[in-house]
């Protein structure tokens, strides 16, 4: 027996409900997965908020185990490459939304979806990174790919008090970068100085629509909004930078120009993290455990149990959620 978020429809009617699955329910839902892991802690992330308030159409099946992290223990494996007491983190590839997610005690799984948790992470580390730190420190490695160097000048992180932002702010502070964050939240000046960035600006001096080309100021940027903000990024990108797009929070549109990509070289790099191949995904979670620091991921961090996810996800949808939040989903 598990218990787990539950998310159903009928007739167009959505239920999201904290309820007690059987291990045969579990084990017809994810027919063919070979790995079954005894989770530890799991997550809310943006696209959680979204599910579990069924705001936007994330979930593909139905019924759904809501969830698209987890961390813990392998409990058994028919896959010499995992032995059970192997801790691990799993997230993207379709969990929380065409299979049954990390919101739970018990998940079943495909042995190539897992990936090692790398030392000095622990399961609630990594889940107090969750998708949103892994996904900052993938465009981390983007901006690195393509020559981004702490010498060549300020990165912009836009929605840096937010799970992403917030990891993404303190990973690049640890990797010598000079980073200034976007907010709206005047209160939270002190807080993105102490991950470590240098300056904070508010972000409604992105949210206008501006020229095609701007004066000239970043090196690089990571965008988790999107739309009108996105477009002004890369309107300001320096010659030859680079902007890693991840998020959508103020919309899916971008009402840009080419001018900053032909005229000034600038590269947009797209961040896929439900679908990067899994030595991508190794490649940020080392990344991860090298430079972020235990104690500041301690400050950025809260607690709930499984059935507090549900005020997390209208909270993180309203703007309202500073950082991360773990979930322990035996409680």
């Amino acid at each position: 027996m598990t218990k787990a978020i539950v998310l159903s429809r009928d007739n167009d009617a959505f239920r999201a409900e904290v309820r007690t699955i059987t291990d045969a329910e579990l084990e017809a839902a994810t027919a063919g997965d070979d790995v079954t892991i005894d989770v530890g802690y799991s997550t809310i992330n943006y696209k959680d908020g979204l599910a579990l308030t069924n705001t936007s159409p994330v979930v593909r099946k139905w019924p759904m185990v809501a969830g698209i992290d987890a961390a813990g223990r392998v409990a058994n494996s028919t896959d010499a490459r995992w032995k059970p007491g192997d801790t691990i983190v799993i997230n993207g590839w379709g969990l929380g939304e065409t299979h049954w997610g990390g919101l739970a005690q018990r998940v079943r799984a495909r042995s190539d979806w897992l990936v090692r948790i790398p030392a000095p992470l622990n399961a609630r580390d990594a889940m107090a990174i969750g998708t949103a730190g892994y996904t900052a420190a993938l465009a981390v490695l983007a901006l690195q790919d393509h020559g981004v160097t702490p010498s060549q000048g300020e990165i912009l992180v836009t929605g840096a008090t937010g799970g992403v932002g917030s990891i993404a702010v303190a990973l690049l502070a640890a990797l010598g970068f000079t980073v200034v964050g976007s907010t709206g939240k005047a209160a939270e000046v002190d807080y993105l100085k102490g991950l470590g960035a240098s300056e904070v600006i508010d972000r409604t001096t992105l949210v206008a629509a501006g020229k095609p080309l701007q004066k000239e100021r970043w090196a690089g940027a990571i965008d988790s909004i999107g739309s009108t903000t996105l477009a002004n990024v890369c309107a300001q990108t320096r010659t030859a930078g680079t902007v890693a797009a991840c998020g959508l929070a103020g919309g899916m549109d971008l009402p840009a120009t080419v001018a900053p990509f032909i005229l000034r070289g600038v590269t947009l790099a797209g961040i896929d993290s439900v679908m990067a191949p899994i030595r991508r995904r190794e490649a940020a979670w080392q990344l991860l455990a090298r430079h972020l620091r235990s104690e500041l991921l301690a400050g950025m961090t809260r607690e709930v149990g499984l059935a507090g996810a549900f005020d997390v996800a209208r909270e993180i949808l309203a703007g309202k959620v500073r950082g991360r939040v773990v979930v322990d989903v035996n409680r």
